[in-house]
């Protein structure tokens, strides 16, 4: 047979403590946050000014190359306006000297094979260093003429390729110079 469970009378007071509801931990504060977060901020603020400094660096350099090419500009502008060829021909030379500087510090300096060699570590073709070369011979002859746009083509190819650094050919180390 089955036992008959014994229930208490309902009227019956109940034995025992009486319970709370369960409790629980308050929420955890959003401050300080966890080390990784901390990390995260960090390497955010770190790309941010890595950002900030190569887009300074961009428009610096954009902004030289078209210093550079308006100068170029301004030197033909003038010749149109005097029909100064040696004028022309010595502006166009102290700015191929002036921006090979950048790349080589003695190109000031460097006359004939070493001139056309610091030249050549630009790619360009031989026709347009054939001009460029022209016109180191042209600055010291007052009366020759030479093909001043042509020259001016030159200068243009030769600049917007030197003005941008990844371009230039390393340099060649001569025997005996370490």
């Amino acid at each position: 047979m089955i036992a008959s469970v014994i229930q208490p009378p309902a009227t019956a007071p109940t034995q025992g403590p009486k319970l709370r509801d369960i409790h629980l931990p308050p929420e955890p504060s959003w401050w300080p946050p966890a080390p990784g977060w901390w990390v995260l901020a960090l390497l955010l603020l770190v790309l941010l000014l890595a950002g900030v400094w190569f887009w300074q660096r961009q428009r610096r350099v954009v902004r030289q190359r078209a210093q550079v090419l308006a100068e170029l500009d301004r030197l033909m502008l003038q010749h149109q306006h005097d029909s100064d060829q040696a004028a022309l021909a010595s502006g166009l030379h102290q700015l191929l000297r002036r921006v090979a500087r950048r790349h080589d510090a003695l190109a000031t300096q460097q006359r004939g094979e070493a001139w056309r060699q610091t030249l050549a570590r630009v790619p360009v073709d031989a026709l347009t260093l054939d001009l460029l070369l022209a016109l180191d011979q042209a600055i010291y002859r007052p009366q020759l003429s030479f093909d001043h746009a042509a020259a001016a083509a030159a200068v243009r190819k030769w600049l917007q390729l030197a003005l941008k650094p990844r371009t230039w050919k390393p340099a060649r180390m001569e025997r005996g110079h370490v």
